[in-house]
């Protein structure tokens, strides 16, 4: 299994919501580059970097967003407020090597479709559920169509992977949905990726011993309950 840290942006800083509300933001870090440092220094297999202030509908923090992709040594997926072509075209254009469309996928399947065909292996889409039916806008809004749904669609367009995100789960660290995971997992011939309710190293072991592909960490890492080098030790056990 590979191992994911998540970076959420909100005015400048690292950031964890819970249950993806912004009222419940907690900085982590004024600098974002803090969290980078750790990336790079424990080699860790890709940043997720996600502009949450643009997921909200507000400015694009761009620039704080090239500066993490310039500093990465390793491969970085970009997402938050991604819904037209041209902010795809720009992410890619910053050195992403992975753009995560959610909002769009719903509400514009045909620009997704195309963007997955335009850059194969570079459109990530996200799967962000709630009682197993998919959230957009920032997780506010339903969408109407379910987990499944969405990832078999986005599977057809040649994705290059789902980020699969429980949102109730989110930020709290209560363990993640494993059994949606594995049947997402199941049911699509691309990488899922875990993320969300990640709280102890048992977690981690749990998803690796299910089959998942991959999985994001955020709150834990940053709480100090485990340690990259930990996280890394467990996820890589199986290999």
């Amino acid at each position: 299994m590979k191992l994911y840290v998540a970076v959420d942006l909100l005015g400048g800083k690292a950031v964890r919501l819970e249950g993806g509300r912004r009222d419940t933001a907690k900085v982590y870090l004024p600098d974002p580059a803090t969290a980078l440092a750790a990336a790079n220094r424990h080699g860790v297999d890709r940043l997720h970097v996600v502009d949450l202030d643009a997921a909200f509908g507000e400015p694009r923090q761009r620039e704080l967003v090239a500066a993490l992709v310039r500093g990465a040594h390793v491969p970085v997926q970009v997402g938050g407020g991604i819904r037209d072509r041209a902010a795809i075209d720009d992410a890619l254009g910053l050195g992403a090597a992975f753009v995560v469309l959610g909002t769009a996928a719903v509400r514009s399947p045909a620009l997704v479709e195309g963007a997955c065909r335009a850059y194969p292996g570079k459109i990530i889409v996200a799967v962000d559920a709630r009682d197993g039916v998919v959230a957009v806008e920032g997780w506010t809004a339903s969408a109407g169509v379910t987990a499944l749904e969405l990832g078999a669609r986005a599977a057809g367009w040649g994705a290059a992977a789902l980020l699969y995100t429980d949102i109730a789960r989110d930020g709290l660290r209560v363990g993640p949905a494993i059994d949606a995971t594995v049947a997402l997992q199941r049911a699509v011939a691309c990488e899922v990726i875990a993320s969300g309710g990640v709280g102890s190293l048992d977690d981690l072991a749990r998803l690796r011993d299910a089959g998942v592909a991959s999985v994001v960490i955020g709150r834990a890492f940053y709480d100090g309950t485990f340690t990259i080098p930990e996280a890394a030790q467990v996820v890589r056990a199986g290999s």
